[in-house]
Parts: structure tokens; sequence; C-alpha cells
């Protein structure tokens, strides 16, 4: 194994893809038209405007850990960026105990304009170029770097015109390639592209967007007023915990046939504003989260999933850092539900909305290290059975205590995500 930034040739090894576990079948990659069709399945969806990079371990060239980030627009940040993913990968694989071998490289981005894909990849060949130096820096070479556009492949490492030439290679259709059959067999899936996934998950645009915002006004506006008259915040935390526990079993309604309407659609039908925002913001209340937290499994998971997805999509105008909660929680339920593409995404766009909320750095590092979620589902059981009794008499207590007539609203003041008893 050489210790510069430079690759042998893809054709002087193999690399054998994880379409399985140790006793299931796995599937050797020889070409670099092999590699680029593996890699939707390798990370569960298509990734787009992505640099993504795989560790490669051992003679066999076993594939290992994996990083995704989006590619900087400015190309003045690229060799900042290849510094910091490198580091990034390789110093997280040594933590795991196993130092990489070699690295595989794809870079992915669809023509701008009238922008062709062999122009794509001349365009970014100077990135590819220095996270092979900074790779070669660490002593872990790029054994090959690939750039997907427009439906073709390039290698940035292959010299031989016969298997990569100038004009690009085509990517198999999809679902016909060999690492499709294997996939296949091994119960592995494509959860669709980037951008959908993503887009399950975006605050919502043009006139409800407004709605909705007016709606999170309303609410915050409401918790002054509750405060001054005594409303507790273990009150207001069993009010939210309700109304979850009530939308939740309204999203397992399926829409008529007849109406047209499905899927995220639906769900967004299925919730009025105002209840969206006041369970928007009873959330960003910590305590009210993990209890949230303990949706996570059986028949739960999926109404938790969907309602999480759609609060996250009214967290918009000036409560988007509103929407680290319902994304993180939709990121945590994904995980524990097996679908780690999604989890990644989901906990990724909650670091956006918020870089300091603590619940989705520790799932998101522990989802990226390939940690059991085993280990929190058991915290989260035994916590459930020691405070369901509490909560009970909590709520009995509040409904007893609460003024006739009032209706309560779980709201930080506009712009504010932190309240008394809130945190990450």
């Amino acid at each position: 194994m050489t210790n510069s930034s430079e690759s042998r040739r893809p054709s002087d090894r193999s690399f054998i893809s994880p379409a399985g576990t140790a006793n299931e079948p796995q599937i050797t990659l020889r070409s670099p038209a092999e590699l680029a069709d593996a890699l939707p399945y390798m990370l569960g969806f298509h990734p787009s405007d992505s640099l993504v990079m795989v560790a490669v371990h051992g003679e066999g060239g076993r594939f290992g850990g994996r990083l995704r980030v989006g590619i900087p627009t400015a190309p003045a940040e690229w060799e900042d960026t290849a510094r910091q993913v490198a580091d990034c990968l390789i110093r997280g694989s040594e933590r795991r105990g196993v130092k990489p071998d070699g690295i595989v490289v794809y870079l992915c981005q669809e023509p701008r304009g009238e922008e062709s894909g062999r122009a794509v990849m001349t365009r970014l060949r100077p990135f590819a170029q220095r996270i092979r130096l900074a790779c070669g820096a660490l002593d872990v070479p790029v054994l090959e770097a690939l750039c997907l556009s427009a439906g073709r492949f390039w290698s940035y490492v292959c010299p031989d015109e016969r298997c990569c030439p100038a004009e690009g290679s085509p990517l198999a259709p999809v679902g016909t390639s060999v690492m499709a059959a294997a996939a296949t067999f091994a119960g592995l899936q494509i959860r669709g592209s980037l951008e959908e996934i993503e887009g399950r998950l975006a605050p919502l645009r043009g006139p409800v967007a407004q709605e909705a915002e007016q709606a999170l006004d309303r609410a915050a506006a409401a918790l002054m007023p509750r405060m001054l008259h005594g409303t507790t915040r273990q009150e207001v935390g069993a009010e939210t915990i309700t109304l979850a526990q009530v939308l939740m079993r309204r999203m397992t309604l399926a829409p008529p046939v007849e109406s047209g309407v499905q899927g995220d659609d639906w769900d967004d039908a299925l919730l009025g504003h105002d209840e969206a925002a006041s369970l928007i913001l009873g959330l960003q209340d910590r305590e009210v989260r993990d209890v949230a937290a303990e949706w996570m499994e059986g028949e739960e998971a999926a109404p938790a999933l969907r309602l999480w997805r759609a609060l996250a999509r009214r967290c918009v105008g000036a409560y988007g850092e509103h929407a680290a909660a319902p994304l993180t929680l939709a990121g945590w339920v994904s995980w524990s539900t097996g679908d780690e593409p999604t989890a990644r995404i989901a906990l990724g766009m909650a670091l956006r909305a918020d870089a300091e909320y603590r619940f989705a750095q520790l799932l998101h590092h522990a989802c990226n290290e390939g940690i059991d979620p085993e280990g929190l589902r058991q915290c989260l059981r035994q916590e459930r059975r020691r405070r369901e009794p509490r909560r009970s008499r909590a709520a009995s207590t509040a409904a007893s205590t609460r003024p006739p007539g009032r209706r309560g609203r779980t709201a930080p003041r506009r712009g504010s995500r932190r309240t008394a008893g809130s945190g990450q």
C-alpha cells in the first residue's frame, strides 16, 4: 500500500461491497462501473450534490465506514473541506480500531443550466485532487475517485480509455446491475433520492407556510398569560403529551381512495395549524421530547414518524430552529426501526436547524459510529415504565385544577426555542 496520494489503478484490486452480514451473500466489485452502480445501495438513497467517501480495509478491499457531505459551492472552500473530511473519516476509523488501507471517493452533482456532465467532471477535478492529497497526507491512498453526473460516470484515477473513456460511461439502469441483484437478495433497498428524502422533512412554502407561522405566533402569545395564571410546566407538558397521542392516533387514518390525496399531503391535511403549533412549541421542552422519544417501536413507530415529519414541515419562518426537535425525533424513529439512511439525513437536517441541539448531536454520532440503538431503546422502555404512573396522576391533577374554559398552549416567545425547562 503506497503512502502517497496517488492511487493504484482500480483493475489492480477488487472491493467487497457490504451487501449483507458476514453470514449473508456479499459481492465483489471489480471495475469503476461496478463501484458507481453500488453507490446508492451502500447509502440507501441516490446522493446528489454530494461528496461521498468510503473507507476500504484489508487486502480483500472490504468496505467500512462512509461519509457524505454536500459539495461546497465556492471552490475557495474545497481545500479546507478536503482536509476536514479526510481527517473525519480516517480518524473516525482509527477510533473504531482499524485505520483504512484506502478510500474510494465519489463526487455526485448534476449539470447546471447548459452545462454537460463532462463539464461537471472537469469543474470538480481540482476538488477531487485536493481530496486525494488530503488523504495521502494522512498516509491513506485514494484507490478510486469517480464523478457521477447526467447518468454517466468518469474516473479521476483510471487512465485506461477502454474502460473509462473521456466522454464518460453510462450508469446501469436502476435495478439492472449485479449490485442491484445482490442488494435485492440481501433485503437492501434504495429509498429514493437525497432531495426526495429531504423534501419530506423540509419546511412548507407559500400561503400554507404563512398560515403555519401565524398559528405559531398565536401559540407563542398564549404562553405568558398561562404562566401569569400559575400554570405549571408539568401541566403544560401533560397537555402536550396528550395532544401528541391524539394526533398519532389520527395519523393511523388512511385517505379515501377516491380523494386522490396520499402520502405527506394527507398527513399535512390531518393536522390543524393551531394544534400543530402547540405541539411544536411543547416539544421544545426537553422532558416532553424525551417522553415523545419513547414512541420508537411497534405500532407506535409508524404514526409517530409521520407526525414528526409533518411537524418538521410546519417549522417555518422565524420558527425554523424549532424544527430541531421533530427532526431529531424523526431521525431517532428511523434509526430505531432500521432505516439508517433516512435517520442520518433527518439528524443532519436537525443539526442544520440548530447546530447545538445536543440530542441530535448524540444520535447523529451514534448512528454514524454504527452503534446498536437497542441500548437506548432499553433505557427509554425502563423510563416509560417508571414514569407512566406518575404521569397519569399529574394529568388527573391538572384536569381537576384547570379553570373552566381554559385551553392550553405550550409556547415560547417567537423566535426563541428555549423557555423554562427547555433544553437539548
